[in-house]
């Protein structure tokens, strides 16, 4: 008989809205009970599917947030598990080690949390499956924890539990380093890993290595859709591994080239295709899309200045849906330029073509404009820095981008725009 089980991490339970573009109170009340409605996603799956464990790598909370109230929320989950017959195996990821909670709360018998030293749990359905398991002690974990696990057991199915940041990736911090070679070389069958939000798996030679990624994005910088891995060990001990969709509500960045076009109305409407086009491609329930205009139109100007009436259109637009929601509106259009074209004597156009040439270019602006944005990202945490960009190429496109998007503004903002046709 076949051993099922559900690999998930990081849910980061009632994490803190991180989007201060929330402000529309309906979208701020989906996405702030979404990690919550995730977990009873999770759970249901579990259930439908009849699966015989729940297997949790780490990070089910967000740090010293979570409340008692969540703890109660947790444990009515845990139960309902208990209650299907499911058992839970978890280990405590970073976030896990500094929860005021992790400590005292009580769980359903079901539940086994694996302590600060490595150990295993034996679990028989037909095939022998060993389930190996550490927590975190402390928020940093800086060397590998896997020489601290024991040798797999000789005819049975090994199965890790490990949360690691593996070799590195951006915007996440070092945690129990490791390589995808040395977690094939330890000799398990599948390694159920957490930590990092973006979801990976990969078949080295006989282990099957997953990040199931996080199961519902808190913000756009986690967009897409949001799943877990369903995994069936069959008799022979082959291990087949399934992703499902778990996320409430998925963020995505949405494009629309607005190129050529000069009607507000016509623009309006390629704003609403596109929108309309995402949400029947959004694998969850709700899209929140982030709307980028791009391309060279005369309505740049009107677009940068009217940006409240636009967004209040749009948003009226998605209303009409019931599950799109409007993130933010971000003006990246351009009025068009002709090359080589003589000086109007107009001020304001000498001005543009000053701003998108000479200005934009000059270094001691560039410098300037270096200097302060750094001091901002200093003064920020460390978790909050990820919009400049991962490495120094990142960084100077974000620099690029502000130069060009702020001389925009200013450029807008001077604009007198007359004979606009709505």
């Amino acid at each position: 008989m076949a051993f099922r089980f559900v690999h998930t991490a990081d849910l980061h339970l009632d994490s803190p809205l991180r989007s201060l573009s929330l402000r529309n109170p309906e979208l701020a009340g989906l996405i702030g009970g979404a990690t919550r409605a995730a977990l009873t996603a999770i759970v249901d799956l579990c259930i439908e599917e009849r699966v015989d464990a729940l297997l949790i790598a780490g990070d089910l909370y967000d740090g010293d947030q979570t409340s008692m109230k969540t703890a109660r929320f947790l444990g009515a989950e845990m139960a309902r598990l208990a209650d299907a017959g499911i058992a839970v195996f978890k280990i405590r990821g970073n976030h896990d080690a500094t929860s005021r909670i992790t400590a005292r709360l009580g769980l359903p018998d079901n539940v086994k949390v694996f302590g600060e030293k490595a150990e295993t749990v034996t679990v028989s359905t037909g095939v022998d499956v060993v389930l190996h398991g550490i927590s975190f002690a402390k928020p940093q974990a800086p060397e590998s924890l896997l020489p601290r696990f024991a040798a797999p057991v000789p005819d049975a199915v090994n199965i890790g539990l490990l949360h690691t940041s593996l070799g590195g990736t951006a915007g996440h911090d070092v945690y129990a380093p490791c390589s995808l070679a040395e977690l094939s070389a330890r000799g398990f069958r599948y390694w159920a890993l957490g930590h990092i939000h973006k979801r990976d798996a990969y078949a080295d030679g006989p282990a099957t290595v997953v990040m199931p990624g996080i199961p519902q994005g808190r913000d756009i910088n986690e967009a897409g859709a949001k799943s877990v891995t369903l995994v069936t060990v069959s008799d022979d001990g082959s291990v087949q591994a399934q992703e499902r969709i778990t996320s409430v509500a998925e963020f995505g960045r949405v494009t629309v080239d607005l190129s050529g076009i000069a009607s507000w109305r016509e623009a309006r409407e390629a704003m609403e295709a596109a929108l309309g086009r995402a949400r029947e491609k959004a694998r969850s329930p709700h899209l929140v899309a982030r709307l980028h205009l791009t391309g060279a139109t005369p309505l740049a100007f009107r677009l940068r200045r009217d940006r409240d009436v636009l967004a209040e259109e749009i948003e009226a637009f998605a209303v009409g849906f019931g599950t799109l929601w409007i993130d933010k509106l971000v003006v990246e259009a351009g009025e068009p330029v002709e090359e080589g074209a003589p000086a109007s004597g107009d001020p304001l156009s000498e001005l543009s073509r000053l701003m998108r040439g000479e200005i934009r270019a000059a270094h001691g602006l560039r410098h300037e404009i270096e200097g302060l944005a750094r001091e901002l990202l200093n003064d920020l945490p460390a978790e909050a820095r990820g919009f400049s960009g991962a490495d120094d190429a990142e960084f100077s496109e974000f620099l690029t981008r502000v130069i060009g998007e702020g001389s925009e503004e200013v450029l807008a903002r001077l604009a007198a725009v007359e004979g606009e046709d709505a």
